[in-house]
């Protein structure tokens, strides 16, 4: 049932988006020679007013194929290329423009049901720089180190794509109506680590290692399991809990005993210091209640978080903060609609519901972000050419932008089975 679930919203995604196109295409006089949702082979077709409309094999796209769109054909009626330039600019921009519309649409039904989340402080550290500094439980943030906040989420995904330092920390709060600017210098929890996590909560098996720390640097390897702290037995998590706690690590060295092929290691090792900054303070996440115009309003402000949610991941990936291996593709948005599905039905069908249409509204945004990427073959790929020629007048030369354009695409070929050949790897 999840799988079915998620082909259809996957499917609405993308039918939305090549609408846009067809739309704009008739009413620019472009002939539409098929339009299609799927790929692959025609598992059911006909043909109407000289258009095909296909449903394909394989429902992980769609296409909205117009004439001589990839040709020079510019001088015959009916062609792509013989509309007028702005017009083509308006076909190419639907699909995008038409999943921001969806995206919308559906976030203003989660608003009226569900609410929205006020960026309101909850909680703020008992004696915390924060309080210190002036912030106050039931201030509303609206801003973050100079970053715009309009809902409590926003909060924290710019926190969670950018990892707080130890430098101030600049607030912009809203309190009886009033805004005030609150600085200062975040607390800072400072530990002594060795570096390593275990296979579980009750194992001392090594399951990975931090790069850098010093049980890697000491040669341990993730499959060694360690028995013993400075001659102190450790036969399962517990009791390392339970050290560490009667016995904090410090900068001093501490000797570890390892086991690896039935066989023991001995290394001294220094932990080394992790600090980590502290906000000092909790913001909501929880909804409330939307009325009147403020459904909309929210409704739109939900869409601009998570645009503005996917220009930020794509600014981490662009600046190595985030690797291929964190993108998804078609597998692994299918995988992660169902998990959704699955951990909502729980919640009752209203919550499944509204999860269900909030992965609607984030994956129409995101195709319509990342189809307005400049990038050959992509919409905004075209766009680009498209303005190109309406501030030259006169277009690229055809032949040239054609080979652009299949170079982009197969470069997107091949990141899309990398991208898919890491889904599987991380459902299996």
């Amino acid at each position: 049932m999840k799988i079915i679930i998620a082909i259809i919203i996957f499917s609405v995604v993308i039918l939305i988006h090549e609408l846009g196109h067809f739309l704009l295409a008739k009413k620019n006089g472009i002939v539409v020679t098929e339009f299609s949702l799927g790929m692959g082979p025609r598992l059911i077709s006909t043909v109407k007013n000289g258009t095909r409309y296909s449903i394909k094999a394989f429902p992980i796209g769609g296409s909205c194929a117009m004439l001589g769109e990839d040709t020079g054909e510019d001088e015959q009626p009916g062609t792509f290329n013989a509309a007028p330039v702005w017009g083509r600019i308006s076909v190419v921009a639907a699909g995008p423009i038409f999943n921001f519309i969806l995206a919308f649409a559906m976030a203003v039904i989660i608003v009226g049901a569900v609410g929205y989340d006020p960026p309101v402080v909850l909680e703020v550290g008992k004696d915390s720089a924060a309080e210190a500094a002036g912030l106050r439980e039931g201030d509303i943030i609206t801003e973050y180190q100079g970053y715009h906040i309009d809902l409590g989420k926003d909060l924290y995904v710019y926190t969670f794509l950018n990892e707080l330092t130890e430098e101030p920390v600049n607030l912009t709060i809203e309190r009886d109506g009033e805004k005030q600017q609150i600085t200062y210098n975040p607390d800072v929890n400072v530990r002594y680590l060795l570096g390593f996590n275990r296979s579980g909560a009750d194992s001392m098996k090594v399951e990975s290692l931090i790069e850098g720390m010093p049980l890697a640097d000491a040669g341990v390897k993730p499959g060694d399991v360690i028995t013993s702290i400075n001659g102190v037995k450790i036969p399962d998590g517990a009791a390392y809990d339970k050290y560490t706690a009667e016995h904090p690590l410090t900068d001093e060295p501490v000797q570890i005993t390892y086991m690896r092929d039935g066989l023991e290691y001995d290394a001294v090792i220094t932990p080394k210091e992790y600090r980590t900054p502290q906000l000092g303070f909790a913001c909501n996440v929880g909804c409330t209640k939307a009325e009147g115009f403020n459904v909309i309003k929210y409704g739109a402000l939900e869409v601009k978080y998570m645009i503005r949610t996917t220009v930020l991941s794509l600014q981490k990936l662009f600046t190595g903060g985030l690797g291929v291996k964190d993108l998804s593709g078609p597998v692994g948005v299918v995988d992660a609609i169902g998990d959704t599905y699955e951990q909502s039905k729980s919640e009752g069908t209203l919550m499944v519901w509204m999860n269900m249409l909030n992965m609607v509204v984030l994956l129409s945004a995101n195709l319509g972000v990342m189809n307005l990427l400049p990038f050959p073959a992509l919409d905004g790929g075209r766009l680009v050419f498209l303005i190109v020629e309406a501030i030259r007048r006169k277009p690229v030369n055809r032949q040239v932008e054609g080979m652009i354009h299949f170079a982009g695409l197969m470069l997107l070929m091949v990141l899309m089975v990398v991208v898919m050949y890491n889904d599987i790897l991380k459902i299996f």
